[in-house]
């Protein structure tokens, strides 16, 4: 199996290195990710500015390649200039913190999954809720028994795998639960303050999405200590739509 490991927290993040030593002993696995943490900025890719890497070594000596652009950037960037071989899948992962419901649409670990599909690739994004999780070893190990059936039985083209998990050990999770997305809206709030010259600004800040009676949901299944699986698709079109949008007879005039 060649892998390509790659997260939005960091090259130097405990997530990654967690799968990263779960995989290199049986596969190749080569890591290209952002050079410091670049947590929910969605999909945004570098067009202003040039895109640096530099290599480091991780725990077991192998080289990584640290980028200073967004989780998209590295996935194109190991596609197009640093992999000498084409990658049978990506992972990008372990974040901290779970990235189901609503978040799915801001998350950078989502994004390089997603880049990774228009590359034409299976991939996973990885996520564990909790800002400090304690379980990254075994959530590495349930991955890499996913993602050889992912190898072995393939994806459906445009989609890649979305996975949670609850913080706990793995002898005390639930089980695996296949799940939709949950659609609730986050409860956020903007916190309005002053700086020493009188001027205001604001902090961003969000609490835990809980399932809102949505049972079969992703936040549903982590809020009851299960993993969820949530497959996504990268073409966002509104199919059931189409027809509708035809027959108000849309014209120039």
């Amino acid at each position: 199996m060649k892998l390509l490991l790659s997260n939005d927290d960091g090259i130097y993040a405990e997530g990654l290195r967690a799968l990263h030593r779960q995989f290199s002993d049986t596969c190749s696995a080569v890591v290209v990710a952002p050079d410091q943490e670049r947590s929910a900025i969605s999909h945004a890719i570098t067009l202003e500015f040039p895109i640096r890497t530099r290599t480091v070594s991780l725990q077991n000596g192998q080289k990584a390649y640290a980028v200073s652009g967004t989780p998209a950037d590295c996935i194109k960037l190991a596609m197009l200039e640093l992999l000498e071989e084409r990658p049978d899948l990506i992972i990008s992962g372990i974040n901290p913190g779970s990235n189901a419901g609503i978040n799915i649409n801001y998350s950078g670990t989502l994004a390089a999954a997603r880049e990774a599909v228009f590359y034409g690739i299976p991939a996973m994004a990885v996520s564990i809720r909790g800002k400090n999780p304690g379980c990254y070893d075994q959530v590495a190990q349930f991955t890499q028994d996913l993602a050889k059936m992912v190898l072995a039985n393939g994806l459906p083209e445009s989609t890649f795998l979305n996975v949670n998990f609850p913080d706990l050990p793995i002898q005390h999770i639930r089980g695996v639960r296949i799940c939709k997305q949950n659609l609730a809206p986050l409860n956020e709030q903007m916190e309005k303050r002053l700086d020493p010259r009188e001027k205001p600004y604001y902090w961003h800040g969000i609490t835990p999405q809980t399932p809102n009676g949505d049972s079969g949901s992703d936040v549903a299944a982590v809020s009851d200590d299960y993993i969820s699986i949530t497959p996504i698709k990268c073409d966002v079109t509104d199919y059931k739509s189409i027809q509708m949008l035809k027959d108000w007879d849309i014209r120039i005039r």
